[in-house]
């Protein structure tokens, strides 16, 4: 079956407050090419659209989760992969408002977005500013009668910091409704290109081909699915090629350096850890830091956990052995962590233990897990969290 995703761009949708009572009247049909790995999509103009109301992107009824600059309320700017917003609007249709900073005037950001309980839609944005229609005719519902009624939206940003930033701006629709309850749990999870999503969606791009980016999915990689099976919500921490004392690629960070920021990639805009309390937080480091002196990375990752739980003092710290390391690097791993733990506990931190992997997952792109494989490592990981935290 193909889908048609309409795609309308406003005439000026930037630099200025808009109105909460705004109505669109109007648009300026264009077409745009996506990427999606549920449907394909094709492109097409649009019929003019129904009158509908501009919710600002300040609306108290948008329910925001993750590392997101709100220096300018109206304009909430993010970075990090897996940062994520949800919405409930009544009616057929609702159009979503993005900017998308589109590094070098190539590069673009992948968004994930979720219509009620419907399979997650994979989308690129190939322009600066993007209007996403949510409708029947764009294949987001199967007939009228679905369409019909409440919805509740989710976007989330499947590509990483180094991909640049989105700003949500709003929500065109017949009405917005206060969001859905929030989860009570919450995990976070600190980690490399693993965490991120790197190399593991195959559906528009094989591997080797389009862009290093174009295989992300933050939204289906294992610390989302984690989350979701647990009925929490989740903020990624991680970049690409980061080590917890050596990164490669030539970069010249490492993850406690940027642990504290939003644009962890850059290392920029500093992050208030009073906004998100995890009750549980997964680290993942260690694949491009290799093996190590032993001496020299633990002080390191035990420097680390401190640093952790000087901003969560009430967190379980779990210790991760990498998923898709070789087994030298993860028997390596495997007596740096349970060193590093023991220590913490002879301290007195008893919050923090150990979880290894039962085996090395690494069909994906550049040595990458691959989706089934972040399925099965989520798996994993929840039954340990679900018997550690007793949910």
């Amino acid at each position: 079956m193909r889908f048609i995703l309409f795609l309308i761009a406003l005439p000026t949708i930037t630099n200025r407050p808009l109105s909460a009572d705004r109505t669109a009247s109007s648009a300026t049909s264009a077409s745009f090419a996506l990427s999606a790995s549920s449907a394909s999509f094709t492109r097409s103009a649009s019929s003019a659209p129904p009158r509908l109301h501009f919710f600002p992107a300040n609306d108290p009824r948008f329910q925001y989760t993750g590392r997101i600059d709100f220096s300018d309320p109206a304009q909430p700017r993010f970075w990090a992969p897996g940062v994520y917003l949800k919405a409930r609007f009544d009616g057929p249709s609702c159009k979503i408002l993005l900017e998308d900073e589109g590094l070098n005037d190539s590069t673009h950001n992948y968004i994930a977005i979720v219509v009620d309980k419907q399979p997650p839609r994979r989308i690129k944005l190939i322009q600066k500013e993007d209007t996403l229609e949510i409708a029947q005719t764009t294949g987001f519902f199967p007939d009228k009668k679905t369409a019909a009624g409440i919805h509740t939206l989710t976007i989330c940003k499947d590509t990483e910091s180094g991909i640049g930033w989105l700003l949500f701006h709003g929500l065109l629709c017949d009405k917005l409704l206060p969001p859905p309850p929030r989860p009570t749990r919450r995990i976070e999870f600190i980690g490399n290109s693993i965490t991120c999503g790197t190399g593991m969606d195959l559906s528009v791009f094989p591997c080797n081909q389009g862009q290093w980016y174009d295989q992300h999915n933050a939204y289906m990689s294992y610390g989302p699915v984690t989350s979701r099976s647990l009925n929490a919500e989740w903020v990624l921490t991680a970049v690409s090629g980061i080590g917890l004392i050596h990164s490669c690629c030539k970069m010249d960070i490492t993850m406690p350096q940027v642990f504290d920021k939003m644009n962890g990639r850059a290392n920029t805009v500093s992050w208030d850890f009073s906004r998100y309390q995890p009750d549980v937080v997964a680290v993942t480091l260690g694949q491009n830091d290799g093996i190590r002196d032993s001496t020299v990375f633990t002080h390191a990752y035990l420097d680390f956990i401190h640093q952790i739980r000087d901003h969560y003092r009430s967190a379980q710290i779990v210790c991760l052995t990498s998923p898709m390391g070789g087994e030298s690097l993860t028997a390596a791993l495997k007596n740096y962590i349970g060193g590093i733990v023991a220590s913490c506990r002879n301290a007195g931190d008893t919050a923090v233990s150990t979880f290894f992997y039962s085996k090395q997952y690494h069909t994906g792109c550049g040595g990458h897990p691959d989706l089934a494989e972040h399925q099965e490592i989520a798996a994993e990981l929840s039954a340990y969290i679900k018997r550690l935290m007793n949910w």
